[in-house]
């Protein structure tokens, strides 16, 4: 249940909504809306452990650093694979808002997007990073909800709705009904694994060897899940494996669509395998409102109609699909109700002293 004292304070405070991502991370600041929006990446010093860059200037170090240098992601397939640097990632962005805004005490309610299938201890330890971190109380909520809520969908309704929301290291499928998740499933099969594959498929077919970040630039440039109108090539640039020289190849859409059909094919049995288990009446619901797709994932060209084909429902792309999550969770901290309603139950308790 909500302290009222809380809701009393955060009438005075700038509460702050975090899509905590495995890819980026996206604050939004009550009555500001979205002030950052940078890479979950930090720089660490390999030897005393102080943290030498955040974000994007962190991002723009990996595979470039020096060997006393490290740059790490502190969260691995939508979970804290790192406490102590979530931690200080957390505090960094909430003194950014707190320096940028000029904020002061009261300390801010934070409301925080995790997986659906984090377990009580990866909750716990989202909650205790937050609090941590400088929050006067903190609560979570699962990101196929807050992306739902994002999206604008009715989650309050006795009506199903549905929601793939693709990240960096996870897919949440989830149908939602009367402010609860009926039915989810959560999959490593998402935007790192596309990046992987690319680079899994540049060393199996052209025996080169190719970094995530350029692998990540091929996605963007020439990724799709649907045969294009229109192909197109492009460069290719990495090591040879054989020679160990410099190497180039030039590769089309269609191939990259061929390196990516596995990780695509993984999130579409997910999403036929929620909707198997979907109680019929919901499933009629989604035959008339369709399925929402959220997250960086949901911008891989032709996705929607890969999975419009493959599930035969209507199947769209949310408005901002990177935002969604984020939206989601500040929408959440302006209804009382619908944060009483939607939040995991850890946020509720003290955290362990």
């Amino acid at each position: 249940m909500i302290n009222p004292l809380s809701s009393f304070l955060g009438m005075f405070s700038h509460d702050i909504a975090i899509d905590l991502g495995t890819a980026n991370t996206l604050v939004s600041v009550r009555g500001r809306g979205i002030v950052i929006d940078e890479p979950s990446v930090v720089a660490i010093d390999r030897v005393s452990k102080r943290v030498l860059a955040i974000g994007a200037e962190a991002k723009r170090m990996v595979g470039r650093t020096p060997s006393s240098i490290i740059a790490v992601r502190p969260l691995r397939d939508g979970v804290i694979s790192d406490f102590e640097v979530t931690e200080k990632m957390l505090q960094y962005f909430i003194r950014q808002v707190h320096e940028r805004f000029g904020l002061g005490i009261p300390k801010p309610r934070v409301v925080v997007g995790i997986p659906s299938g984090a377990t009580e201890v990866e909750k716990r330890a989202v909650h205790d990073a937050a609090i941590a971190a400088g929050a006067r109380s903190a609560y979570l909520i699962e990101e196929p909800m807050a992306a739902a809520i994002g999206a604008e969908l009715r989650v309050m309704d006795a009506a199903g709705s549905m929601v793939i929301d693709i990240g960096g290291g996870t897919t949440e499928v989830a149908v939602l009904a009367l402010g609860g998740i009926v039915r989810s499933q959560s999959v490593r099969a998402a935007g790192d694994a596309m990046d992987l594959a690319i680079v899994d498929y540049a060393r199996q077919v052209h025996n080169m060897l190719i970094g995530e970040r350029s692998a990540e630039h091929v996605k963007i440039e020439a990724g799709s899940a649907f045969p294009l109108d229109d192909e197109w090539t492009i460069d290719l640039r990495g090591r040879d494996l054989a020679t160990g020289l410099p190497k180039s190849v030039e590769i089309s859409t269609v191939e990259v669509r061929d390196a990516l059909s596995p990780v695509v094919n993984e999130i579409i049995r997910t999403v036929r395998a929620t909707i198997e288990t979907t109680p019929p009446e919901l499933v009629a619901d989604l035959m008339l409102h369709g399925i929402a797709m959220a997250g960086g994932g949901a911008l891989l060209r032709g996705l929607d109609r890969k999975v419009a084909t493959e599930t035969r429902f209507p199947v769209y792309v949310t408005d901002e699909p990177l935002r969604a999550v984020v939206r989601g969770c500040a929408a959440a901290l302006e209804e009382a109700d619908t944060l009483q309603r939607v939040q995991s139950s850890v946020a509720t308790r003290r955290p362990p002293r």
